[in-house]
């Protein structure tokens, strides 16, 4: 509750970033499930969602770093990028896709436990900072990529598992402390 004008109430601000917490967490399990029992649709009634399973992993580099033609000529606009994602990652996608389902697993359930809570966040910070890259010349909604990393980056700054979450149970100096990566 506001005590004062002005002033904010901590218990309700830790409450809502507990929320966002395990909303972004929520995300990277359920991803990183689809990509580990090959889902890729959800139907519940009339509602039709899609998630990325992981043979999407490559169509998805492929065509939006080779293909997609939104940035004025095929292909990404972006140096260095096609070197990687051809030489290196499309190349070896099997293991890269099993990585990327591997990250958001732990990454999800990390968050949503609230456990390690800033590293977590800053470990999903970058890979939705890569697929910003992925996305730069794309012609894509302006907002469609800051909506995954600004909440990343917060996380990633803002202890966030002390309410609703382990990083406060933890009987580690650092997160007694709440230092990072609590």
């Amino acid at each position: 509750m506001l005590d004062t004008p002005g002033e904010l109430d901590a218990g309700r601000l830790a409450k809502g970033l507990a929320v966002l917490r395990i909303f972004v967490g929520s995300i990277f399990l359920l991803n990183g499930l689809a990509k580990l029992f090959g889902w890729s649709a959800v139907k519940i009634g009339p509602y039709v969602v899609n998630l990325i399973d992981r043979p999407a992993i490559g169509f998805i580099l492929d065509f939006e770093v080779n293909q997609n033609p939104a940035g004025g000529e095929p292909g990404t606009l972006l140096p260095g990028l096609a070197p990687l994602v051809n030489n290196l990652l499309l190349p070896n996608i099997e293991v890269f896709a099993w990585l990327v389902t591997v990250l958001e697993v732990v990454v999800g359930l990390l968050l949503v436990l609230g456990l390690f809570s800033r590293g977590a966040a800053l470990v999903a910070l970058g890979q939705v900072l890569f697929l910003a890259l992925v996305y730069f010349s794309s012609n894509r909604w302006l907002f469609e990529q800051p909506h995954e990393y600004v909440p990343a980056a917060i996380l990633a700054v803002v202890s966030s598992g002390y309410v609703w979450g382990l990083d406060g149970r933890l009987g580690l100096g650092r997160a007694r402390q709440r230092r990072w990566p609590f």
